[in-house]
């Protein structure tokens, strides 16, 4: 019978026994997780974890033997023999501190490696993950919480569990020792741990449930620290004055976090402390009645030394037990944010053909309608549209007329909700989804600035050859970035932006000429998105780059999105969109002639030049 999950996403409470058996079978998942990792340093943990739970107990028994030949020396037995025992507690000790200190560095070697192994899973996945993924907060908030904690939690299982593994052993020597004195000794032992235990677990689920349950809080705060202190926005920021409210803001999200955050841990350290009180009462019983036993002459004082050295590690050994299987639980609480991401269905790969039936169809958009998710208005409706090879198409419309979408459905980015894209005489859908790409060059109105080398922001247009300076040069000739790249200090070599040491940040319109490149680093693409592609450059500048671009769109289609009819004019074809829908289509001197919404708009951007 399967068990109904914990609810993570409520607001905090108390831990209940029943979700603390839940939550474990997520353990062999993260401990195969951990050993598929580093199985080397597992196994060089598991025998220093042995080492270090034995030989406590061993010391306890040799420091035993210590006091008694001690007082027995002092009674006139043999004065050599406390020297022999001191050697053999100083030989356990130096092996107990030389196994601690390299289970230390063991664990520092895990937690490297294991955050980097758990990053690039999640890294791994983010690529995988479809544009509708990463724009719905759900995912994205699983995304935040997985980068958070999840690549820190491996290490504190796996050290949680040793530590299991270690006290656990501590404790049976221990109790082996103690059963000689009696039985009850080893229960009241057992049961001293008990309240740090049970403090623990009250409080352990409500911490994590406040860390899932204000996930779009802590995303809030990263988003105001970027407006605060990034080069891209600070300028803006700081011109318009919103620097004091943002921070206020930032402010109000802290104040209510560590609102929360404080009750948690007031909450938490009272428990902790009403409990550990009745810990400390169990274990000066169990030292009053060693005492008493002693002083009835029941026990050498060696041995109530020894009794009293174990009742105190014991009870520090049994606490630790049974805080580390609380931890447990908090770390497979945590561990369910990166399982919970790594379980995220992602669109299968669907696709496998490389060419199309019919090369010289081109690009068709045939009754193509599509509604981005939770949204109630339709992005595009009912488009039909062709373009031959050679051809280039302008789409001109308002902003939110649906041109970028086209875009977006033609790289496959989204899929439509009706109708078909085909290209070569091939659905879309029927394309393997790397050589689908490899066909399309494309420039987005929100291109990525690239905080790498400039030669490096170009190659970044075809990774096959991303650090190929020849193709760099090449592509940027065919952008007019040539001479801007070369007499920057190091020419291709030049650090881009002002992140890293000795970045030289560049315009916008410099920037896009380096983009332009890009899209131009793939000269086997044979469609060509340029989706505003001049908008920050001169009016001269502007026409020299579509000069160029004539010739480069030689064979190619060539679709074009700009507000500039000066520019879209060139096109074989002009689309008119609104709304989602075509309004009219044509050439210039066609759409001027009709007298409608192209001619209006082209006459009121004309009026600006006069």
């Amino acid at each position: 019978m399967s068990h109904p999950q914990p609810d993570l996403n409520s607001p905090p409470r108390h831990t209940t026994l029943g979700e603390f058996i839940r939550v474990l079978p997520q353990l062999p998942r993260a401990l195969a997780l951990v050993w598929r990792t580093v199985p080397d340093l597992c196994a060089w943990l598991a025998v220093l974890t042995v080492l270090c739970g034995v030989i406590p107990a061993a010391i306890a028994w040799v420091g035993k033997g210590l006091v008694d030949s001690v007082v027995s020396a002092a009674a006139g037995g043999d004065r050599h023999a406390p020297w022999h025992w001191v050697g053999y507690e100083a030989a356990l000790a130096i092996a107990l501190l030389s196994a601690q200190r390299l289970q230390s560095t063991v664990q520092s070697l895990m937690r490297a490696r294991l955050g980097h192994a758990v990053n690039v899973l999640i890294l791994r996945k983010s690529a995988e993950m479809s544009l509708p993924q990463f724009e719905d907060a759900a995912t994205y908030d699983a995304l935040t919480r997985a980068r958070r904690e999840a690549s820190i939690r491996p290490l504190s299982l796996i050290q949680r569990l040793f530590s299991i593994a270690q006290n656990f052993l501590q404790l049976c020597s221990f109790a082996v020792i103690l059963i000689g004195f009696s039985p009850w000794s080893v229960v009241l032992l057992l049961c001293a741990g008990l309240p740090a235990f049970v403090a623990e677990m009250r409080f352990s689920g409500a911490a994590f449930r406040l860390f899932r349950w204000r996930s779009p809080e802590t995303r809030q705060q990263a988003y105001l620290e970027t407006l605060l202190a990034r080069e891209d926005s600070i300028k803006e920021v700081a011109t318009l004055g919103l620097g004091p409210l943002l921070l206020d803001r930032y402010q109000r999200i802290f104040a209510k976090v560590y609102a929360e955050d404080r009750a948690l841990t007031l909450h938490r350290n009272l428990w902790g402390l009403l409990l550990g009180l009745l810990a400390a009462l169990a274990l000066y019983a169990a030292f009053a009645w060693t005492v008493r036993e002693a002083s009835l002459g029941s026990l050498s004082l060696g041995t109530m030394t020894l009794y009293l050295l174990l009742f105190k590690q014991g009870q520090g050994s049994v606490t630790a037990t049974l805080l580390a299987v609380g931890g447990l639980y908090e770390d497979n609480l945590y561990l369910s944010t990166l399982f919970e991401l790594l379980d995220l269905p992602t669109p299968p790969p669907i696709g496998q053909a490389v060419t199309g039936p019919n090369p010289s169809d081109g690009l068709r958009f045939e009754h193509v309608s599509f509604t981005y998710p939770d949204a109630q208005t339709p992005a595009l409706q009912d488009i039909d549209l062709h373009v031959r090879p050679g051809e280039t198409l302008a789409l001109v419309g308002s902003n939110g007329s649906g041109k970028t979408t086209l875009i977006k459905l033609l790289t496959r980015l989204y899929v439509p909700t009706q109708g078909r894209v085909l290209l070569d005489g091939l659905d879309l859908q029927s394309w393997q989804i790397g050589t689908l790409r490899e066909r399309i060059a494309v420039i987005f109105q929100d291109f990525v600035r690239y905080q790498l080398l400039a030669g490096e922001n170009i190659g970044a247009g075809d990774v096959a050859h991303f650090a190929d300076a020849t193709r760099w040069q090449a592509a940027a000739r065919k952008g007019l970035a040539d001479e801007l790249l070369t007499a920057l200090p190091l020419g291709y070599q030049t650090q881009l932006g002002k992140w890293f040491q000795g970045g030289r940040e560049l315009s916008g319109g410099q920037w896009q000429r380096v983009a332009l490149s890009r899209a131009l680093m793939r000269p086997q693409a044979s469609i060509l998105v340029l989706d505003e592609p001049t908008s920050a450059m001169d009016a001269s500048a502007e026409a020299e780059i579509f000069d160029r671009l004539q010739s480069e769109a030689q064979g190619r289609m060539c679709i074009l999105i700009s507000h500039r009819f000066s520019t879209v004019r060139r096109a074989d074809r002009i689309v008119v969109l609104d709304q989602g829908r075509v309004q009219e289509s044509g050439t210039h001197a066609e759409l001027l002639q009709s007298g409608r919404q192209y001619a209006h708009l082209f006459e009121l951007q004309a009026k600006g030049y006069r």
